[in-house]
């Protein structure tokens, strides 16, 4: 018996385990629901329906569902271990038309980014539950005057440094202003003095707030489930921020603001609304993370594309299914680091640093055939080439939900 006889043998094994055994055919001749025709099978040869009556419990319903979501069949208990382990050979097949021993790449691509969203939403749940976890904690220590004055020496001394940030911030803008040949000294003095005098107010109410918090148990505990509510963790780099983001409104005319397309208060106040609620800000990311995401595909196949130029024997379509493979793995390996608990989930996270590469490499080398050094070089620009446009669309993303809170 052949290795491949060996694997097929395999293959028709594990669909025992997740396909269900067909029904012996028991209504030889009569006529089909739909076209009357006679019928010979589970399938009338004329108009194609389906002869079962359809008639199941729920649970069967459930079970149908879920198996004509995600295709889980033999082929797809042959496809995830050469996707993992052997992406070349998978590769190979789907470019030389062995498609129906397959799940159906682009199929196996939706299910991984839904299971990828899936595992992202799950994380952020767990972080915030972390995060309200901790903030209960310190309400608890706030009830104590040890805990209350730990407190407010932090709080003190966050708004020092935040104050310190500040001023020099606006003296900068101050000596750039009066550097600029088009600016009046005296304007950009004044300009200075207001905002000056806006950030002292601000680190004054800070500080005054951290006495109240010292010396005030019922403000204190307040204090606490306040900043709870607002978004855990983030609350007093929202207030931190404030200070900064007053100081920067104050300058915004003039050489201050003209030196970015971006207004630096608008960002900064953009960040603390993100920071009061991370809950929220994730959410609206990532209701748009999954239909960007979509848009690496396109790019994995047009920088495949581009390297492999010079075969004229592979079309655009063949990278396309290269690259669903490709972004099937990195969606279901990140989904599984998702949810692993975080002393595991760091190590996995490692793990694919080294792995993913490796798994475009294996492509590359068995896919299209290419030497070992045209593999590692050609690997290395399709991981530039996505890294760089992952980093974009990423970044793209977090801007644009910023100006969406």
């Amino acid at each position: 018996m052949t290795g491949a006889d060996l694997e097929a043998a395999a293959a028709d094994s594990m669909k025992s385990f997740v396909r269900r055994k067909p029904k012996a055919f028991t209504d030889q001749g009569k006529p089909c629901a739909n076209c009357g025709a006679p019928l010979e099978g589970w399938w009338c040869h004329v108009c194609g329906q389906n002869a079962d009556n359809h008639r199941r419990s729920i649970l069967h319903l459930t079970w149908e569902a879920i198996e004509g979501m995600f295709h889980l069949d033999g082929r797809l208990a042959q496809t995830l271990p050469l996707l993992f382990f052997k992406p070349g050979v998978l590769a190979k097949d789907l470019m030389e038309g062995r498609i129906m021993r397959h799940a159906p790449p682009f199929r196996t691509f939706l299910v991984a980014l839904l299971l990828f969203i899936f595992a992202a939403e799950h994380a952020i749940h767990t972080v915030q539950h972390n995060l309200e976890h901790a903030w209960e904690e310190r309400a608890e220590r706030m009830k104590t005057p040890e805990g209350r004055k730990s407190e407010a020496e932090r709080l003190r001394t966050q708004a020092n440094v935040a104050k310190t940030e500040a001023l020099k911030a606006l003296a900068k803008s101050r000596d750039e202003a009066i550097r600029d040949k088009d600016a009046t000294p005296a304007k950009a003095q004044a300009d200075y003095a207001q905002a000056e005098r806006l950030v002292l107010q601000q680190y004054d109410r800070a500080i005054a707030r951290a006495q109240k918090i010292e010396t005030d148990p019922e403000a204190a505990v307040k204090s606490a489930e306040e900043s709870g509510s607002m978004g855990k963790a983030a609350a007093d780099q929202v207030r931190a921020l404030d200070i900064e983001a007053t100081g920067a409104k104050a300058v915004e005319g003039g050489h201050a603001k003209g030196d970015s397309a971006i207004d630096p208060a608008w960002f900064q106040a953009q960040i603390a609304k993100a920071l009061e609620n991370p809950e929220y800000y994730f959410t609206v990311m990532f209701g748009w993370a999954h239909r960007l995401a979509v848009l690496l595909l396109p790019i994995l196949g047009l920088s495949l594309t581009l390297v492999y130029v010079n075969r004229r024997q592979f079309y655009v379509y063949d990278h396309l299914l290269v690259a669903t493979n490709l972004l099937s793995f990195a969606f279901l390996t990140n989904a599984l680091g998702l949810v692993l608990p975080w002393s595991v989930g760091k190590y996995w996270f490692l793990l694919l640093m080294f792995w993913t590469p490796v798994n475009l490499y294996q492509t590359l080398r068995g896919g299209y055939g290419s030497t070992v050094i045209g593999a590692v070089f050609k690997s290395g620009v399709v991981w530039f080439v996505s890294v760089t446009a992952f980093t974009t669309l990423l970044l793209a993303l977090m801007f644009f939900t910023l100006s969406q809170l």
